[in-house]
């Protein structure tokens, strides 16, 4: 993708790199696959608040994505590459032969008017859609299942792709993009490639208001707080809040916040940071 740096005509373009949107073909979405999202304002179904700094913000209607990609045997032609409000990656939309539309995650590098398909005995092609023990080794590949029929859970943001490393049995071993690596069921679908929209993270807002848009509220420092708001607030002066802590006093840095135990422990064969799940 391409970045756009802004002139500083004004204040708030001074810092501002945002996106060419050199990929994107159409500004308007397929008007069948849309739906309405109501906005929360971080409030639960009891009216409650339950995520903080949340509120405000343009109105987005959610495009329905085919994670699943499940309809195998036919062909598919790319129509047009998307911008999503909903997610950092672009989307595509599909045209079956049969006459059917779909959204799914754009690939880095699909074209409009590329062909794509789903199924067993497709080739490892961007944007094909197959089973794990269908692929080569090496193969990166995003939208992964983490059970079969499940729809794609694994590696679905901007810039995101998991590698093919080995197969066993009944296993794939993936490295996944935190550098983990993690076995998923072979017979599970994932999709060749890597997710479009690489560059997300080097955008930059260029004022507060433009995170306003997006329904983020400022988010103040617990240091800043009273002790009754917050554990690291209060202190004559500018005191440290001593070790960095969430609002419920779990500590941010050494503190283990995995379940210990958990299922899927036996399908890690090693953790982000290169040591060893423990077993016991």
């Amino acid at each position: 993708m391409a970045l756009r740096k802004f002139k500083p005509v004004t204040a708030g373009t001074r810092w501002r790199i945002g996106n060419a949107y050199a990929e994107v073909t159409t500004n308007v979405p397929e008007k069948s696959l849309v739906e309405t999202k109501k906005s929360t304002g971080g409030r639960n179904s009891s009216g409650h608040l339950t995520m903080r700094y949340r509120g405000g913000g343009h109105k987005k209607k959610y495009r329905v994505i085919d994670f699943k990609r499940h309809k195998s045997g036919v062909t598919a032609t790319v129509a047009s590459i998307e911008y999503d409000p909903n997610r950092t990656a672009f989307i595509a939309l599909l045209n079956y032969a049969d006459g059917e539309k779909r959204y799914i995650l754009a690939p880095q590098g699909l074209q409009v008017g590329a062909t794509i398909e789903s199924g067993d005995a497709v080739a490892p092609e961007i944007g094909n859609a197959l089973q794990l023990k269908n692929m080569p080794l090496g193969t990166n590949v995003h939208n992964i299942e983490m059970q079969p029929g499940q729809g794609g859970k694994l590696a679905r943001s901007a810039g995101s792709s998991a590698q093919l490393t080995n197969k066993e049995d009944k296993y794939a071993v993936l490295k996944m993009p935190s550098g983990e690596l993690r076995k998923i069921l072979i017979n599970c679908y994932a999709t060749v490639g890597v997710v479009s929209n690489s560059d997300h993270n080097l955008q930059s807002m260029g004022k507060a208001g433009r995170n306003r848009w997006r329904g983020i509220k400022p988010r103040n420092r617990g240091v800043a707080m009273n002790p009754v708001d917050h554990p690291m607030g209060g202190g004559e002066g500018k005191a440290s809040g001593g070790q960095p802590r969430s609002r419920n006093g779990q500590y941010s840095r050494g503190l283990k916040t995995r379940t210990k135990g958990k299922g899927s422990d036996k399908l890690i064969i090693q953790r982000k940071n290169g040591s060893k799940l423990s077993t016991k």
